[in-house]
């Protein structure tokens, strides 16, 4: 048998999938409601993406207090670079929305579109990303985290020490599940 060619297909992932199946038991309801999850993280990528893309040419949207439009002014006015990926191994790393480092102050910002409540632990662990890579001690720079969502920013200053436990944390899960994978081989 010669099997149909969907070469548009390669690399994408059916909503009715058979890798996640649960689909099967959903009543009408559930299925709209995971259908309408589906959407929205569609968009928060799209909208991610938008984002980055006029920050980049330094396009500024209109001063309002809506959640896209402060956080993508914010980004230009602060000269931030979107989208930096945060590098400690192959372990562990991650891409901050926005981040800039100058004249001692750390900056990193990220943008929520959903209505679920953000947790700025996703921020602190790119602070220790970015202090384990670029070899600083959150005691020696200043920090700010932000976190725009719902037409508000929750600003933070987390304390350095809090951040060097992340920083301990990474390393020791890092040489742990370096050992497991040499224990495999």
């Amino acid at each position: 048998m010669t099997f149909n060619n969907h070469f548009n297909l390669v690399g994408k992932h059916a909503f009715l999938s058979a890798s996640k199946y649960t689909w099967i038991n959903d009543d009408e309801e559930k299925l709209m409601a995971r259908y309408s999850n589906f959407l929205a993280v569609e968009r928060g990528t799209r909208l991610h993406d938008f984002a980055r893309q006029a920050i980049e040419l330094g396009i500024k949207l209109p001063n309002t207090k809506k959640t896209l439009n402060r956080y993508v002014n914010d980004a230009i006015g602060y000269q931030m670079t979107p989208e930096q990926p945060l590098y400690f191994s192959e372990n562990c790393f991650g891409t901050a929305d926005t981040i800039s480092f100058n004249k001692n102050l750390l900056r990193i910002h990220d943008l929520k579109t959903g209505v679920t409540p953000a947790h700025m632990e996703q921020l602190m662990i790119y602070e220790a990303l970015f202090c384990l890579e670029y070899r600083y001690s959150p005691k020696d720079i200043d920090v700010e985290l932000r976190i725009y969502q719902l037409d508000d920013v929750q600003i933070e200053s987390p304390d350095p020490e809090d951040i060097l436990t992340i920083m301990d944390r990474i390393i020791f899960f890092d040489q742990t599940i370096n050992k497991m994978k040499e224990e495999r081989r």
